[in-house]
């Protein structure tokens, strides 16, 4: 475990000042001063890490915004990581919206604006015959997790091109807050394969590629020469793709998930965290989970993601798979999603009702929207995907909870602004009867007397314990089981398990407990599905244990 012995240590001076994974600031020792060559450089006190805490959360403190609040917190990583994820670690619940979700929706927005110094890599298309060169300018040689993003639908606010850089940026440094990764071991990466966004198109003071997205053979054929790059660099890193397109994402997934080790978070990382907290939702009423009936608005890549999952954990609980597929409304654009559409996506094929089934439910015209839904399918499960803020309407709410004893309503959609409902109305709107878990941060809701609490049923809960549990056993695929374990352990975590009054998630306080038992249970899927070493489970304990980094000083030897 990382904290116990010296470090060797090569850079001086003014070097390791700048060097964040090594900057100590004020509390290098006299004799680490002395050897470094650091006298002069530092005021005279030698402080503690404690007090460097007490004065780093202070000057967040300082910042009026949540927005300053990221810049100071990114300049803060910038500067010293340890003395960052361990001011992270203290105040999680508070500095997590800061660090990503919903804050790091503006700092994309605003990602050239608020450039200060490197981070990561940027992969940009006009450079394509010099992805090696690029490559080995990566700034570290042992990297065990990526995350890397085209920019092309940065949570529900689209197209950020460049400035999609800071999804990995806020990724990986939950891989290290609440997974517990050595965050000298971990890469965001870019692929600048332009933007569609006029604004940035327009910005004087944009970073990026200047040029409308490519597409098509050019598109992929970018992407397999990226992927070889990476295999080549770093054979066995753990690779997780975020924030690409639909018309992408499944795609990409499927080209190389038996090729690498690999995921897609907002596919399989989502569809896992909501498949954990469903699970728990059901327990509390009292229900079976091959008891639900399950209505979607919005059917991309998340939200056919998450019924796929959901329909394997109704078959993996006794359901055939024509009984579970008949569970599932898919509501997008063009409405309920049946058989006699054309245009439809690989990814929403299986999930589509037969025409003959639906004909007639259309309240207007052909269309047959989410409320002709509820009126007919009778769900018990509403899940929002959609981006589109308030579509969860009074109307559709109400009308569910008629039929349903507790309904169990999931307005997804990041950042907040993109919500489909707020809880506080859901609440209200049901007389207190919902279950409900959103994809951003909302206070706990007060409804005559009694206080709910809003799980944030976000992939924070799932992928930094995944990776910790992939990197730690050596596994060399993830799969759809390895997947569900990682959803059942978060469910079996959740204080509503053992309080009728609890929270459909673990607190956030907690996190880093729940990312270990994750860990141990994809680990553990891992090898009794033959993609990961056998071992014992005393022996996959002490490897877990080995893994994980924290943030602590420890002694420094020149070298």
């Amino acid at each position: 475990m990382s904290g116990a012995g010296s470090i060797d240590v090569t850079e001086r001076g003014s070097t390791l000042l700048y060097n964040p994974l090594l900057n100590k600031a004020t509390a290098f020792s006299y004799e680490e001063r002395d050897e470094l060559g650091l006298f002069g450089l530092l005021p005279p006190h030698i402080e503690d890490l404690e007090s460097q805490i007490r004065r780093a959360y202070q000057a967040v403190g300082t910042k009026n915004t949540p927005m300053g609040k990221h810049i100071y917190l990114r300049q803060l990583q910038d500067t010293n990581e340890t003395l960052f994820y361990a001011l992270i670690g203290r105040y999680i619940t508070e500095m997590l919206p800061l660090v990503y979700t919903p804050t790091v929706g503006q700092a994309c927005q605003q990602f050239s604006e608020i450039y200060r110094r490197p981070r990561g890599l940027f992969v940009p298309y006009p450079r394509r015959n010099v992805m090696h060169k690029i490559m080995e300018n990566a700034p570290l040689d042992h990297v065990e997790a990526i995350v890397v993003t085209d920019g092309e639908r940065i949570l529900g606010l689209g197209d950020q091109g460049a400035g999609g850089l800071g999804i990995p940026i806020g990724k990986l440094s939950l891989y290290t807050a609440c997974g517990s990764i050595d965050p000298a071991t971990t890469l965001p990466i870019v692929l600048d394969v332009g933007t569609n966004n006029e604004e940035r198109l327009k910005d004087p003071l944009y970073i990026g590629w200047r040029n409308e997205r490519i597409s098509g053979q050019d598109y992929d054929d970018f992407v397999d020469l990226f992927v070889q790059s990476i295999k080549a660099r770093y054979p066995k890193v753990l690779l997780q793709w975020e924030d690409f397109a639909q018309q992408h994402a499944a795609p990409i997934l499927e080209r190389y998930r038996d090729r690498l080790l690999t995921f897609n978070d907002d596919i399989q990382g989502t569809a896992a965290v909501a498949y954990g907290t469903l699970l728990a939702a059901v327990h509390a009423t009292g229900s079976k989970i091959t008891d639900m009936r399950v209505a979607f608005l919005g059917a991309g890549s998340a939200g056919c993601g998450i019924a796929m999952q959901i329909r394997r954990g109704m078959v993996r609980n006794g359901l055939s798979e024509a009984e579970a597929a008949e569970r599932f409304f898919m509501v997008d654009r063009q409405g309920l999603l049946h058989d006699g559409m054309t245009g439809l996506l690989d990814i929403q094929k299986p999930l589509v009702q037969p025409k003959d089934k639906v004909a007639g439910w259309a309240s207007e015209g052909e269309t047959i929207s989410l409320e002709d839904v509820v009126d007919n399918a009778r769900p018990n499960v509403l899940v929002g995907v959609s981006g589109q803020p308030n579509t969860f309407t009074e109307s559709i709410i109400r009308k569910l909870a008629k039929h349903a004893e507790r309904p169990i309503i999931f307005p997804l959609s990041n950042p907040t602004s993109r919500c489909e409902a707020a809880p506080e109305d859901i609440i209200n709107w049901t007389d207190g009867k919902a279950l409900v878990a959103t994809g951003s941060p909302f206070d706990p809701v007060t409804y005559k007397d009694k206080t709910f609490e809003i799980a944030q049923s976000n992939n924070v809960y799932i992928f930094p314990g995944l990776g910790l549990g992939v990197l730690a056993s050596g596994a060399r695929r993830i799969s759809n089981e390895m997947m569900m374990a990682a959803a059942e352990a978060l469910a079996a975590d959740a204080p509503i398990m053992s309080d009728p009054n609890g929270s459909l998630l673990a607190h956030l306080e907690d996190i880093q407990e729940v990312s270990r038992d994750i860990a141990v249970a994809v680990a553990r899927e891992a090898q009794e599905q033959g993609h990961a070493p056998e071992t014992s489970a005393e022996e996959l304990d002490a490897k877990i244990k080995a893994k994980i980094w924290e943030p602590v000083y420890r002694p420094y030897r020149a070298v």
